[in-house]
């Protein structure tokens, strides 16, 4: 498999090139030349273990990575020690089933995808040689399970921006009490929109990009999403084989747009998906491009959902992509308009759809600790905030057609403050969390600037 960008100015190159280049150097996003079609292969797979499923799955893109070595990085990346008791388990909550993402070690949905990363990144580095310096902006769980995925490791450095006094207090020690010297975390002032903009500014000075070595783990990073595609395929299998079901819908709260856009290559692929039900918070731009067909920014709420606070998804590119045919000048002209004006538009099919594989919905604040009470009360069960406003879009536009699955994005431990206040009682908690409260920390205040990043990057590095 080959990897061309949506901008259409980076040629087809393989995997391992596209995990080192991250966002691709003309500023788009890369994609796999085509998508497979793996239909008749859906018996088999679902009789696979997590590990061999994601082999299977993840071999098909990235065919420059000999088996052997493939299947060591998953099994590395996947083990007992890793995710305890499991990658990826769904679990029953009355009528809806929940797919618990947050076995990892910073207790977030993005441990999936970036322990492989980490992993990925030191297999390149231990045969090309070299260094990689990793830049990356985090709303709040991004930053942790980077930091966990690479801490320690040979070679790499990783600088994490996160938006100062937006994250949640949790969030905020995961990142700032790992102490490792390739470990460098920074509080932007603004807001993740910032941080992200920051981050793509610098990436697209080629130059700059070049000779400070710079590598990606954002889902801008396609090994992001390609990793989230698998639990997708596990927990529909998962789900087929408790319920006899043809076919499920899948509820993914969102903010990047990341998690959801796996689903969708998960559907295109030929997995057995009716529909996606994205979920949004008060942040609602794709709730609202999926309702009208118009992507317009608005103000940044600040919820008990930080992880969604954003206003700019950096992987809808990759999705709009697609929606124009796979032209890369008119997706170019698209962005290029969405840049200057803050708006884009898509027409509306006969049937007044964006697109018939999603349905859209947000969840304001009471609905997310209505959601998260409701489901403590009646079930024993619960619920961080993100993974409520998932589960509260569910069960107001899901219908009764097929079972769903609704993504558990993070541990409620995270977030005790909202769970507190939806229960009245103090049940946010894990024991990784408690261990945070009394370690040292470290973190480097910066003005919203591109300028200021990459002067400490290059005074960090010698450059």
């Amino acid at each position: 498999m080959k990897y061309k960008s949506t901008r259409g100015r980076v040629g087809l190159i393989d995997f391992q090139d596209a995990v080192i280049m991250g966002l691709g150097d003309d500023g788009g996003l890369l994609v796999p030349q085509s998508i497979p079609d793996v239909r008749g292969r859906l018996k088999h797979w679902s009789g696979l273990e997590y590990n061999d499923l994601a082999f299977e799955i993840i071999r098909l893109f990235a065919g420059d990575i000999p088996d052997a070595d493939l299947r060591s990085i998953i099994n590395r990346s996947y083990s007992k020690v890793v995710f305890d008791p499991a990658v990826a388990p769904v679990v029953k909550t009355g009528p809806l089933h929940v797919l618990e993402l947050w076995h990892g070690p910073t207790l977030a949905f993005k441990d999936v995808a970036l322990q492989m990363l980490g992993n990925l990144f030191e297999h390149i580095l231990s045969r090309r040689g070299g260094e990689l310096n990793i830049l990356g902006a985090t709303s709040g769980d991004t930053g942790s399970a980077a930091i966990y995925g690479v801490r320690g490791r040979r070679g790499i450095r990783i600088f994490i921006m996160h938006p100062a006094g937006r994250v949640s207090p949790i969030q905020e020690r995961q990142m700032t009490t790992v102490l490792d010297e390739n470990v460098h975390n920074i509080a932007v002032d603004g807001s993740f929109d910032d941080c992200q903009r920051i981050m793509k500014q610098i990436a697209g000075d080629v130059e700059f990009k070049r000779a400070a070595r710079l590598g990606a783990v954002n889902s801008v990073n396609w090994a992001r999403v390609l990793a989230q595609i698998v639990y997708f395929f596990s927990a529909a299998f998962d789900v087929q084989k408790s319920t006899g079901a043809a076919g499920v819908k899948f509820s993914v709260p969102t903010g990047n747009f990341g998690d959801v856009l796996a689903g969708w290559y998960a559907m295109k692929m030929g997995a057995p998906i009716n529909q996606l039900i994205l979920a949004t918070n008060a942040n609602d731009i794709l709730s609202r491009f999926f309702n009208t067909g118009v992507y317009s920014t608005g103000k940044v709420y600040q919820t008990s959902s930080p992880s969604m606070d954003i206003q700019v998804a950096s992987n809808f590119e990759r999705y709009l992509y697609y929606k124009v045919g796979e032209d890369p000048q008119k997706l170019s002209d698209m962005m290029n308009q969405f840049g200057s004006t803050g708006s884009l538009g898509v027409p509306l099919d006969q049937q007044g759809k964006v697109d018939a594989d999603f349905v859209a919905g947000a969840a304001d604040e009471q609905q997310v600790l209505d959601t998260i009470a409701k489901h403590y009360r009646d079930y024993d069960y619960v619920l961080d905030p993100h993974t409520a406003v998932g589960v509260s879009t569910a069960m107001r536009l899901a219908g009764d057609d097929a079972p769903v699955i609704c993504l558990a994005t993070a541990h409620p431990a995270k977030f005790p403050s909202a769970i507190r206040k939806a229960t009245g009682q103090d049940i946010g908690r894990h024991p990784a969390i408690d261990k945070l409260m009394n370690l040292p920390t470290r973190c480097l205040n910066l003005p919203g600037e591109a300028s200021a990043v990459k002067d400490l990057i290059a005074a960090t590095i010698g450059l």
